[in-house]
């Protein structure tokens, strides 16, 4: 294929396992509320056996960023390591079938690595505490990455939760090199704050020196420029790359290109859960850079992709975003 895609996004490959729980769940099973938190295979089992009736649905961070891009209609690719097992098929399944153009790689079947998966633990308040298992997804290596495909890209869209590795690394530099060798941008996540601070240098030269966009949320950029100030953050991001996009929560979003800033509201929505809130706004965000919109209407159209995200269980869009993006 030489068709041109909108958005290659590289990331972990994970199977979700969702779980409605309450908080005092949390504190029987040590699980610190709200935020990502690393577990080996057997933990992962552990807290699978105590975990209420499950609903499993393919997940990543950056996979539903590449699917809220195919959902609104753009041309989106994955790249992530999966093992060719049960949920490794299911997860490249589910992708293809939402439009995202995904070829693996996959490990071996006799791999020692499972596919990765995440056990999201969501409370009444609607947050969520997960729990993953990286498994096959950290074994991604600069020979994984598939120059064919990003050479075709027009934005490349990096996780920053897939960072933790020398390899890891090494595959996004690689990554970096193939898609400005086609054309395209690159931008990436920073995921979490404590993925922040696992990476705080490392993440600030890649966003000052290698990316034209980056995304965040407020606790996230915050960590980033430790500071508590938001406006601080704000001016600072603004001077090390070209364009940001941050998300406010409630409060909407606001897009920073050097000095000048682009606040939108957020759209009312009954939040269930708040699982791929920030991938959603991307993948709305990158479809809005894809048809040419200005700065208002791509954060417009990222947080109408995450209020429909957070309107039920699950990381990817249930209802038609195509309708909704319509609608604003």
């Amino acid at each position: 294929m030489t068709e041109r895609l909108d958005v290659v996004a590289i990331g972990n490959a994970i199977v979700d396992v969702f779980g409605q729980v309450e908080d005092a769940f949390l504190t029987e099973n040590g699980v610190d509320k709200g935020i990502m938190q690393l577990i080996d295979q057997d933990r992962a089992a552990a807290l699978y056996i105590n975990m209420p009736p499950a609903k499993e649905l393919s997940g990543g961070s950056a996979a539903n960023t590449a699917a809220g891009v195919a959902a609104i209609g753009g041309k989106a690719g994955f790249i992530g390591k999966v093992r060719d097992d049960q949920l490794g098929q299911i997860f490249a399944h589910d992708l293809r079938a939402q439009g995202v153009e995904y070829h693996g790689p996959f490990t071996a079947p006799d791999s020692a690595r499972e596919t990765s998966r995440s056990l999201i633990l969501v409370t009444p308040d609607a947050e969520r505490s997960m729990n993953t298992f990286l498994g096959a997804s950290v074994d991604l290596v600069p020979e994984d990455i598939d120059e064919a495909l990003l050479g075709r890209a027009d934005w490349l869209y990096l996780e920053g939760y897939l960072f933790d590795t020398p390899e890891a690394k090494q595959a996004y530099a690689r990554a970096i090199a193939a898609t400005k060798a086609g054309g395209g941008r690159s931008s990436i996540t920073v995921s979490d704050p404590f993925c922040v601070d696992r990476h705080r240098a490392d993440f600030r030269r890649l966003i000052a020196e290698e990316m034209d966009l980056v995304f965040a949320n407020e606790a996230e950029v915050l960590s980033l420029y430790e500071t508590d100030d938001l406006d601080s953050a704000l001016t600072q991001v603004g001077k090390d790359v070209a364009m940001a996009a941050i998300t406010l929560s409630e409060k909407g979003a606001v897009v920073v290109r050097g000095d000048q800033r682009t606040s939108v509201s957020a759209l009312p929505v009954d939040v269930v859960d708040t699982t791929g809130a920030g991938d959603l706004f991307a993948g709305g965000f990158l479809a809005g850079l894809a048809q040419g919109a200005d700065d208002a209407r791509c954060a417009s159209m990222g947080c109408a992709a995450a209020g429909e995200v957070i309107s039920h269980v699950g990381a990817r869009p249930e209802a038609n975003l195509k309708d909704v993006i319509a609608a604003l």
